[in-house]
C-alpha cells in the first residue's frame, strides 16, 4: 500500500526537485521526460510520485488525491490557497512575474495618462490584483500558448508572464517594462494528510528544508 503520494510537473520543476527528494531518500525509478507513466514508483515503497500538469498540482492536493506536491507561487496565486498548506518556499524554478511591451511602447506614459489598456496573460488573477492596486485599467484577455505574440498581431498592448532569461521577449521585440513578484516553486501539502500521515511526511519535510539551494 502506498503511504504518500507526491503531485509534479515535467520539466524544470521536476528537474530542479530531483535533489531535493534524493536528500529525502526518494529517486524515481522511471525518467517522466521519456516513460508514458503517469504514476511512476520510486526506490522507497512507501513512496509514489503523480505527474500532472504544473496548473493541476494545487487541484490534486487540496483534494487529497496527493499528499504533497511542488508548485510554482504563480501557480497557486491563481488557483487560491484553500486546503493547501504551503511550508516551504524551495527556492527552485525561480523567475520573475513582469510586465512586458513591445519595444517603442512608452507604458510609463500610457500609466500615466489613465490610459485603458489591453494586457493578454493566463495570470488574470496576479495581474488583475497588480493593476487594480496601481489604479490602471485593463481589459485582461486570457490565454493559455505564448503570450509574446499578442501584442505582435494587436491582441493586447502589454503582456504579463513570467521571465526567466528574457531571451523569448528580446527574440519578439518585447521588454520588460515592470517587475510584479519574484517567482519560485513551493513545497504544498493536504492538511488533511499532514494530520494522518504526519509520521511519514514530517522526515521528508525536514529533509526538503535541509536541501533548499541558498
Amino acid at each position: 500500500m502506498t503511504d504518500i503520494t507526491i503531485a509534479l510537473s515535467k520539466g524544470r520543476i521536476f528537474e530542479d526537485t530531483a535533489p531535493l527528494l534524493k536528500a529525502a531518500g526518494i529517486v524515481a525509478l522511471d525518467d517522466p521526460e521519456s516513460s508514458r507513466k503517469l504514476i511512476l514508483a520510486t526506490n522507497k515503497a512507501s513512496v509514489r510520485l503523480i505527474i500532472v500538469r504544473a496548473s493541476d498540482v494545487p487541484t490534486y492536493v487540496q483534494y487529497g488525491a496527493a499528499d504533497l506536491g511542488i508548485a510554482g507561487k504563480d501557480v497557486l496565486l491563481e488557483h487560491g490557497s484553500a486546503g493547501l498548506y504551503q511550508p516551504l518556499d524551495l527556492n527552485i524554478a525561480r523567475c520573475k512575474m513582469m510586465v512586458a511591451v513591445p519595444e517603442g511602447f512608452d507604458y510609463d506614459s500610457a500609466v500615466r495618462q489613465g490610459a485603458r489598456l489591453r494586457i493578454a496573460t493566463k495570470y488574470v488573477q496576479t495581474a488583475r490584483e497588480h493593476f487594480s492596486e496601481k489604479g490602471v485599467h485593463v481589459d485582461l484577455i486570457k490565454l493559455y500558448g505564448s503570450m509574446e505574440l499578442a501584442p505582435l498581431v494587436g491582441l493586447a498592448d502589454a503582456i504579463v508572464d513570467l521571465v526567466s532569461s528574457g531571451n523569448t521577449l528580446k527574440a519578439n521585440h518585447l521588454v520588460a517594462v515592470e517587475e510584479i513578484m519574484p517567482i519560485s516553486a513551493r513545497l504544498i501539502i493536504n492538511q488533511a494528510a499532514l494530520k494522518l500521515k504526519r509520521d511519514i511526511i514530517q522526515p521528508v519535510l525536514e529533509a526538503f528544508s535541509q536541501a533548499i539551494p541558498r
